[in-house]
């Protein structure tokens, strides 16, 4: 029996035995249509989206302590974080490279230029809600969104004047402010952090401390200049600088590999803004959106010049509700038209621009089937063009199951580092031709236990075809080359929640990946196997709550750069965090967390060291 039938004949057992569990009746359950802002054109109705999409909230964030990004992302399904020290973290969905995840903030492009956006300390504070959409999304959003996208969305308060603030210390200190003025006509909103974390050595040798600094402000604003009208901005700024230690390509063994070096630091700085207008016609049938785009990245070492990677976009999007206002339309049409530009300052002449237009179709019918296809075309003028696109489908019984499935299209195109590199060993390959993928998922969503909970489990299968890889070129110098025939990934996704008691609420996310590069050998910081239990219990006599999760990772395989260069399995492991809060009075809330309560050690990478148990206090304040 193939893997493929394997998954298959699991994910129809597994629906055979949801189908079989009570189910809650129409009059028993009231289903609110969370919105996903981040569904394809427009924002869409999570009930009826086809694509396999997670959300997790601020209120999620919050009770279960999750302060980082990377923290939280960890815990979704289809989701694999790892990387060489906190400093540089990479996510992969479905078992694409990093830079196949397209990672937005506020829907602007988080990484200038060219490739992936590197996770550091960015901290959760002040934001409202992170969506993630898995399986190929370029018809949507261009190169880069292959295997993926995540849209961090950021605070921007309720009507009337929020103002909040917060400080936590323990093995780091991070402080936060947040205020926002609005009304029924828009608003301003300011969010301002610092974390200072201390660190550990990331080498492993009980050297000193690799330490992140990070300081980022947002502002954002919006307003209804007329009933039709309506303008808005936001601009964050980011700085950070950052220890990291040294890799020895003499190496004999994992203990030799990365060499602790205190005078090794970096700096990042970011930047990202956006403006837009709306303009709403027709009695709302008829909207445009208007918005010119910037992100700017640069990044130095041990105080040298910085290397600035840039993108520049400018969109409009019409969109069109056939039986209807867009807000309320069963039936929609979105037209997107975007020219972006792309740039390095290490490589001024390889800069690249792209003109696409893309279009989007949507029904909701009244059989409980939704619908959503689209189709994008780049003009690229470097690469060969690219032609996109993708399907979904909803549809929802009425004893609340609900089918869902997806097919579609990607693309990568290569970085300004495979291209052109000259530096750490590397020498470039400006004959890379792009990344080409396509997937499909097949899923169902079931009511379990009654009313009291969910279960959705999804099947998916990609293949990856020109898949760039870096190759070694002998000691200590590596190249990059497109490799022959196709890198298959498949495997399962399950994710379930339940409200166990009126106080203890139940939660579960799995993933089995099956990667593959062309030749059979298994891909490398892809673990084939993560587990994340979580469960928050509301106590203190409701004023307060403690929140346990567990996370376990098996079957992952890395490259020793020492000896043969060998890619053999890490070992196998499991981590603990706890958090707590509690209200000391109406405006004033204590809060506690220890994470990796066990002290496990949890590798994700040869050679480098993961923190140990971190123990942190915090107040938070509403003003």
């Amino acid at each position: 029996m193939t893997r493929s039938t394997l998954l298959a004949r699991l994910l129809a057992t597994v629906a055979g035995v949801c189908l079989l569990a009570p189910v809650a009746s129409a009059q028993d359950t009231i289903a609110l249509d969370e919105i996903i802002v981040s569904g394809g054109l427009s924002p869409i109705g999570a009930l009826g989206y086809g694509r396999a999409a997670s959300v997790l909230t601020a209120d999620d964030i919050a009770e279960r302590g999750l302060t980082t990004v990377q923290s939280a992302l960890r815990a979704l399904p289809g989701v694999s974080v790892n990387g060489s020290g906190d400093s540089l973290t990479s996510v992969r969905i479905r078992g694409g490279e990093s830079n196949h995840t397209l990672i937005l903030i506020d829907g602007i492009t988080a990484a200038g230029g060219d490739g992936e956006y590197v996770l550091s300390g960015l901290e959760t504070a002040n934001i409202e809600r992170i969506e993630v959409l898995r399986g190929p999304q370029s018809a949507s959003y261009g190169s880069n969104a292959s295997s993926g996208v995540i849209n961090i969305i950021t605070r921007k308060g309720g009507e009337g004047t929020t103002a909040t603030a917060s400080i936590e210390a323990g093995a780091g200190t991070t402080a936060t402010a947040f205020f926002a003025r609005r009304d029924a006509r828009g608003g301003v909103s300011l969010s301002l952090s610092r974390a200072n974390d201390r660190g550990y050595d990331v080498s492993g040798d009980g050297g000193e401390k690799d330490a992140i600094n990070r300081a980022t402000a947002i502002l954002s604003g919006d307003y209804l200049l007329t009933e039709d009208l309506k303008l808005g901005f936001t601009l964050r700024r980011s700085q950070e600088d950052y220890d990291y230690d040294r890799a020895s390509f003499a190496a004999v063994d994992e203990a030799s590999y990365i060499v602790d070096d205190p005078t090794l630091f970096a700096d990042r700085d970011e930047t990202t803004a956006g403006i837009y207008a709306e303009y709403s016609m027709m009695d709302g049938r008829l909207t445009h959106r208007l918005a010119a785009e910037t992100t700017r990245n640069e990044q130095s070492y041990g105080g040298g010049p910085a290397d600035e990677t840039t993108t520049d976009a400018l969109k409009y999007r019409l969109s069109f509700g056939i039986d209807g206002a867009v807000a309320d339309a069963s039936q929609l049409v979105n037209l997107l038209v975007e020219n972006r530009e792309d740039s390095s300052s290490s490589n001024p002449a390889y800069g690249r621009e792209a003109t696409s237009v893309a279009m989007e179709y949507r029904a909701s019918l009244q059989s409980g089937l939704d619908v959503q296809a689209g189709v994008r075309f780049d003009d690229n003028d470097v690469f060969k063009d690219a032609t996109t696109w993708n399907v979904g489908l909803s549809y929802r019984f009425a004893n609340g199951v609900r089918l869902h499935g997806s097919a579609g299209t990607g693309v990568v195109n290569p970085t300004y580092f495979e291209l052109y590199a000259a530096a750490f060993g590397y020498t470039g390959n400006p004959g890379l031709q792009p990344e080409q993928n396509r997937g499909f998922d097949l899923g169902i969503e079931v009511p379990v236990f009654g009313d009291r909970g969910t279960l959705d489990v999804t099947y998916f299968k990609e293949t990856l075809t020109d898949e760039i890889t870096d190759v070694s070129t002998g000691p200590g110098t590596f190249g990059f080359i497109n490799q022959t025939g196709d890198s298959k990934r498949q495997g399962l996704e399950v994710a379930g929640q339940m409200q166990a008691t009126d106080d203890l609420s139940l939660r579960l996310a799995y993933t089995y990946l099956d990667a593959k590069d062309p030749n059979g050998s298994i891909e490398r910081r892809r673990p084939m196997h993560e587990l994340a239990l979580g469960a928050t219990l509301r106590a203190f006599g409701g004023k307060g709550s403690v929140s346990a999760d567990l996370r376990h990772v098996a079957g992952n395989y890395d490259t020793q750069y020492w000896g043969a260069y060998q890619t053999v399995e890490l070992p196998d492991y499991t981590t603990v965090n706890l958090a707590a809060r509690y209200d000391l009075t109406d405006k004033l809330q204590l809060t506690g967390r220890i994470d990796n309560a066990f002290d496990a050690d949890a590798t994700d990478v040869w050679g480098y060291a993961t923190r140990g148990r971190a123990v942190y206090v915090g107040l938070n304040a509403r003003f």
